[in-house]
C-alpha cells in the first residue's frame, strides 16, 4: 500500500510538473529565433553583423538510484515531458511567407542606404521608422515614407503569416517581439534602433 501511495503521489506531482513545462514552452522561443534569423539573413544578406547571443544550457535532469517505484514514476514523467521539450522548427515555408519575404528582400536594396545614413531606424516593435528626416533630401522624403509604410505592412503580415502557418495565430505578438530583437541583433554597425524609448546606434 505504501508503494502504491508513493507511486500515485509521484505521478500526480509529475503531471503537475508537465503542466508547468507545457505552459513555459508553449511558444517555442528558440525555434522562433532560428526562424527569424533565417528570414532576416535572407532579406538583408551578409551586411548585417552576426552577433550570436550566449545560450544558457538547461539543467540536465539527474535520475538518482532510487527504488523501483520512483524509477517507474520518473519514466512516466519523462514520457510526458520529452515530446513537449523537443522544440521543432517553425514552419516558414508557406507560399504567403515566401511572397512577403521576396518583397522585403527586393525592397531592402532601396531602404539600406537610408539605414546606413541614419535617416531610418529599427523600432522596438520590429518595424521601421524615421530616425532623422534631415538626412533625406526633400525630393526623396515621400519615397522614404512610402518605403517605410510598405515595409511595415509586410513585416506585420509576415509575423501574422508565420503564426498562422504554424496553427497558432495567437503567437503573432510573440513572433513580432522575437523578430524585433533579432532585427536589432543582426543590424549592421552604425544603424540606429530604439531601446527603452530612446534611439541608440550600433
Amino acid at each position: 500500500m505504501n508503494f502504491i501511495k508513493y507511486l500515485t503521489s509521484s505521478l500526480v506531482t509529475g503531471l503537475m510538473l508537465v503542466s508547468c513545462v507545457t505552459i513555459n514552452i508553449y511558444f517555442p522561443a528558440a525555434a522562433a529565433e532560428k526562424a527569424a534569423d533565417r528570414i532576416i539573413e535572407d532579406v538583408w544578406g551578409p551586411e548585417g553583423s552576426l552577433q550570436p547571443e550566449p545560450k544558457s544550457n538547461g539543467d540536465a535532469q539527474q535520475h538518482s538510484n532510487v527504488d523501483k517505484g520512483a524509477n517507474f514514476a520518473l519514466s512516466v514523467l519523462d514520457w510526458f515531458i520529452t515530446p513537449a521539450a523537443a522544440e521543432a522548427d517553425l514552419n516558414i515555408n508557406s507560399a504567403a511567407i515566401t511572397t512577403i519575404q521576396h518583397r522585403m528582400k527586393t525592397r531592402h536594396n532601396q531602404i539600406a542606404p537610408y539605414l546606413d545614413l541614419g535617416a531610418v531606424g529599427l523600432t522596438s516593435q520590429g518595424l521601421l521608422a524615421i530616425h532623422d528626416i534631415k538626412k533625406v533630401g526633400l525630393k526623396d522624403r515621400n519615397k522614404v515614407n512610402g518605403l517605410i509604410v510598405d515595409e511595415n505592412n509586410d513585416r506585420m503580415a509576415l509575423y501574422g503569416e508565420i503564426a498562422r502557418a504554424n496553427g497558432h495565430p495567437e503567437w503573432q505578438d510573440d513572433i513580432q517581439a522575437t523578430f524585433a530583437r533579432r532585427w536589432v541583433n543582426k543590424a549592421a554597425k552604425g544603424w540606429w534602433y530604439q531601446s527603452g524609448g530612446n534611439w541608440l546606434q550600433k
